[in-house]
């Protein structure tokens, strides 16, 4: 409906449409329209024949959006459930801080991405699946088994949804959570300071980057990302993406963000780096290099790359096999519409010789075994 980004439709060009059978459906305003997220106030329960004895599979009421001026309901998968009355209280305690990311078949980088964020301070973990089918349920399943590691996966298979995504994420966690961290599987943060002043990893590594300002009103830290490049890799680094890479970029690149849930705005807004936030109450904080820096490996052994031309995840972003947009920041300079591996891709990307990452992670995550130095990941 809001088909292009930063052009939105007024809510009141909508009504919210809840019920199985159209024509006797309850109708709501609209109160947010933005990109493809539309917010609706609650129906009257009465209205749609709803009591506290209803069962919940008669409590699953269809939710659509109806565009005023046409009368046409558009097509929906959206069920509405109602509140409870009495919420009984959380037997989980809320967690601090949590991360989510949108994933497709990560299962090879699932366990060094959470064992990684676990020991520095992330609570929880929430997956978004946008239909994976390699061994993704049985690597969670066994990471959680292992008794320190809290993994949710939500099953997100609509194409071209990552935004809409992220905001359902900013809600459904907002009870389990106090700070969201929005990070994809090949991102690391880390502070170069945690190099020259700690001998262990610590859960309070990356909560210390919340409380950086004095101000209290901080609602959103985002932290800028450096490009690594393949590193003359030809294949995924058995040891790990952060052991395998570590030639990139001489600039930084673009941020990601950690958001403080209550503070994002009530439309939900994301272009998936960073929230809209409620400015009359929250301000948003872009820490410095010094502080805090995201080794993003983006460009890797060209088998693993390859796998981008599938599909791009955002609403906004055009696949790389369609042509248009070749400009795009999106898109990777020297390639074309096609997943034709460019001639020297090994080295290419490769500016800066950067180890800080890999030298800690091998003193802290590394072992000695027969077969030589192994990554916690890998045992």
């Amino acid at each position: 409906v809001n088909n292009r980004q930063g052009i939105n439709k007024s809510p009141e060009e909508f009504r919210c449409v809840f019920g199985n059978d159209i024509k006797n459906a309850v109708k709501t305003p609209v109160t947010s329209s933005k990109q493809e997220v539309f917010r609706c106030l609650h129906p009257n329960l009465m209205e749609l024949s709803i009591s506290p004895s209803t069962t919940a599979a008669a409590k699953r009421i269809k939710v659509s959006i109806e565009i005023n001026r046409e009368k046409l309901v558009v097509p929906s998968v959206a069920y509405y459930t109602p509140p409870r009355r009495h919420m009984p209280s959380n037997p989980n305690p809320t967690s601090l801080l949590c991360a989510t990311t949108m994933v497709y078949n990560v299962a090879k980088f699932l366990r060094e991405w959470v064992m990684y964020y676990s020991k520095i301070g992330v609570d929880k973990f929430i997956l978004y699946d946008n239909g994976s089918d390699d061994d993704l349920e049985r690597v969670i399943k066994e990471l959680n088994e292992e008794g320190d590691y809290n993994i949710e996966r939500i099953f997100w298979v609509w194409p071209k949804t990552q935004e809409a995504g992220f905001s359902h994420s900013a809600v459904y966690a907002k009870d389990s959570c106090t700070w969201m961290m929005y990070v994809d599987v090949d991102e690391f943060i880390f502070s170069p300071s945690w190099l020259k002043n700690s001998s262990q990893p610590s859960k309070t590594m990356l909560k210390s980057l919340l409380s950086i300002s004095s101000n209290g009103s901080i609602g959103q830290v985002s932290i800028k990302c450096n490009d690594f490049g393949p590193s003359d890799q030809k294949k995924h680094p058995a040891m790990g993406v952060i052991q395998g890479y570590n030639c990139r970029r001489q600039a930084e690149q673009r941020h990601k963000s950690i958001l403080l849930l209550e503070a994002v705005d009530h439309s939900l807004l994301n272009v998936i780096h960073h929230f809209d936030l409620n400015n009359n109450h929250y301000n948003w904080k872009e820490l410095p290099l010094e502080a805090a820096v995201i080794n993003h490996y983006k460009y890797q052994a060209w088998p693993e790359f390859m796998t981008k031309f599938r599909r791009r995840v955002s609403a906004f972003v055009a696949d790389w096999r369609t042509r248009v947009n070749p400009m795009s920041k999106d898109r990777t300079p020297g390639l074309g519409f096609q997943p034709i591996k460019p001639e020297g891709w090994e080295n290419m990307f490769c500016d800066v010789k950067d180890d800080r990452l890999k030298l800690w992670t091998k003193k802290w995550f590394g072992s000695q075994t027969p077969q030589g130095l192994k990554m916690a990941w890998q045992l």
